[in-house]
């Protein structure tokens, strides 16, 4: 979908252009900007290295498994139906630490590695666990605490002051999070999802 919207304004911004007159402004346009964003990407490079590189060395180091461990009543009363020393716990950190530094690219590999591991204690595989609404809900409220990628875009773009994002971000994070949990509990707290949850579990 987003290929046909992509794809819809570039017709129509090259249609108006000659209609217009001004296919040569809009040529330039395109071309200036396919310039920026190349300039944005290669800006990234270097902040993106840096983080991927301490979560591997704190993941070999087993400062995830620390984590976990510190973090554990959190997350047992967030995800109370999967084990404690479960690795869907870990690959569920490891998304969450990524998502906290801001490192959205970092994050997508290991929450699609956190949602196999919860799959494999589903027991009806096509219907979503609990604790796979709850995974969802967090990183669809986009918990961020240290925006790096945000900052790093900022940077390479010529901001004065790049990390003065870091507090609205701390702002919006913690209510759209907070919220996101209390809707998802209050959600599985209904007699229509109980009812579905209750059969899920006697199956």
């Amino acid at each position: 979908m987003i290929n046909i919207i992509w794809a819809a304004l570039l017709i129509i911004g090259f249609v108006v252009g000659a209609a217009t007159g001004n296919l040569d402004a809009v040529t330039d346009a395109a071309i200036e900007n396919a310039e920026t964003g190349v300039s944005i990407a290669l800006g990234l490079i270097g902040i993106m290295t840096l983080w991927l590189g301490i979560m591997k060395i704190a993941e070999d180091a087993g400062i995830v498994q620390k984590l976990a461990n510190l973090i554990k009543p959190i997350t047992t009363r967030l995800f109370p139906d999967v084990p404690a020393d479960h690795p869907a716990i870990g690959a569920v950190i490891m998304n969450l630490a990524a998502n906290i530094l801001g490192l959205g690219n970092a994050a997508t590999p290991l929450g699609l590695k956190a949602m196999q591991e919860l799959q494999k204690i589903n027991k009806k595989k096509d219907t979503a666990t609990d604790a796979m609404v709850m995974f969802l809900a967090i990183n669809t409220s986009s918990v961020t605490l240290i925006p790096a990628s945000t900052i790093g875009i900022l940077s390479a773009a010529g901001a004065t002051n790049p990390t003065d994002i870091i507090g609205p971000t701390i702002i919006a994070t913690t209510v759209s999070t907070v919220v996101a949990v209390i809707a998802t509990k209050i959600m599985q707290k209904l007699p229509r999802y109980q009812i579905e949850y209750e059969k899920i579990k006697n199956e």
